[in-house]
């Protein structure tokens, strides 16, 4: 049951990580009412995102005791003072970045790298203080979200309203992963018609691509995986050829690219996995010349070595976070496309869970047939 006090403090259930590599505790906390320019959001469901796994292992910073997840749908249950566009009722996203309108990358429209609202790794609001705790005991946030929490507290700006026609489930898969993918394409390749794509992963990210591929009317669409049951799923959004790695008899993924492209290569490669042995197979499967490589993986180490020669062959590699997708301006876009079925999110969902099964919603993840999995928030 979730109680209010009297100064508006909420007692609700969330899963609460204590230390790396341990399982989740699901517990009582409390969460504070929202302060100036926030909102505090009644989570409908959640969804899982790798950041998600690796935020767990104490990456980029080791804050405990935390709630994460990043991935969701809510309703707004209370506004702070100076909040504007939103109120009691709304149905929202929340996003892992903001969009300002008004510091100099947000005025080109060029970038989602916003000045003034960047990705926070600090577990804490803009305040540097945290809206959870337990007993008394702080709890740190993840990228200022805690989706995994029956109430979570979030800055207006990093809130997105979404229209109420769309599914719950979608909107979750939208607030991030999803929308890496096609945004990656979209926004931050930006691939012409008939253009040939290469698709490092079919995870989450990996099948927003491949969709972002599709809608762009894109000639060719390879998708790269060990799982053999992705491709059925990236085919239901578009995948028109698949590679596996592990029936290579020792060719390169590269090499195998060209063989499909006239001994070329791609016009396009996005590296879905953050694996990063992948990052210069993606970049040499590329067209010499003119081919483009997009990161989209949060790799774990810092300094990744480059082939050097191989970019020095006129290729290109950029990289993005959330797609190059500026939340305010492109993300109800992307809800509009949902709801529109411009493509079916129905494809991504493999599992449920309640929230206090969120345990085994981390190791679904790990069996070769799971996709996506909802959390469901009661």
């Amino acid at each position: 049951m979730n109680l209010k006090d009297q100064k508006g403090t909420i007692t609700c259930k969330a899963a609460i990580c204590w230390e790396p590599d341990k399982p989740l505790t699901v517990e009582e906390i409390q969460v504070e009412p929202p302060s100036v320019s926030e909102v505090r959001v009644k989570m409908l469901c959640a969804s899982i995102c790798h950041s998600d796994i690796i935020a767990l292992q104490g990456f980029p910073l080791a804050l405990y005791p935390r709630v994460v997840g990043h991935e969701g749908f809510g309703v707004i249950e209370s506004v702070g003072e100076g909040v504007e566009g939103l109120k009691e009722g709304d149905t929202i996203i929340p996003a892992v970045i903001g969009e300002c309108k008004e510091c100099p990358n947000c005025k080109t429209g060029k970038t989602n790298m916003c000045y003034k609202f960047p990705l926070n790794f600090t577990g804490l609001m803009l305040d540097q203080t945290t809206r959870m705790s337990i007993k008394g005991q702080k709890i740190y946030h993840m990228f200022t979200c805690s989706t995994f929490s029956e109430y979570t507290v979030l800055n207006s700006n990093l809130v997105v309203k979404v229209n109420q026609a769309i599914d719950p489930w979608h909107a979750s898969f939208l607030s991030c992963g999803f929308s890496t993918g096609f945004g990656a394409v979209w926004k931050e390749a930006k691939i012409e018609q008939g253009s040939s794509v290469a698709i490092f992963g079919l995870g989450g990210v990996g099948v927003g691509a491949v969709a972002g591929a599709r809608s762009l009317k894109a000639g060719r669409i390879i998708g790269i995986d060990l799982n053999e049951y992705k491709k059925s799923k990236a085919e239901f959004f578009g995948l028109t050829d698949f590679i596996n790695p592990n029936k290579l008899n020792g060719k390169s993924i590269a090499d195998k690219v060209r063989e499909m492209t006239d001994g070329l290569g791609v016009d396009y490669s996005f590296e879905c996995t953050g694996v990063e042995s992948l990052l210069n197979e993606a970049l040499d499967a590329t067209k010499t010349g003119s081919g483009v490589t997009v990161f989209t993986g949060a790799v774990v180490q810092k300094h990744v070595p480059i082939l050097y020669w191989t970019l020095m062959a006129g290729k290109t590699i950029k990289g993005c976070l959330m797609g190059g997708v500026r939340p305010h301006s492109d993300l109800p876009q992307l809800c509009t496309k949902c709801i529109n079925k411009e493509f079916d999110l129905d494809g991504m969902l493999t599992h449920q869970v309640d929230l206090n099964e969120i345990n085994h919603a981390f190791e679904l993840l790990k069996q070769p047939e799971c996709l996506k999995v909802v959390v469901n928030m009661g």
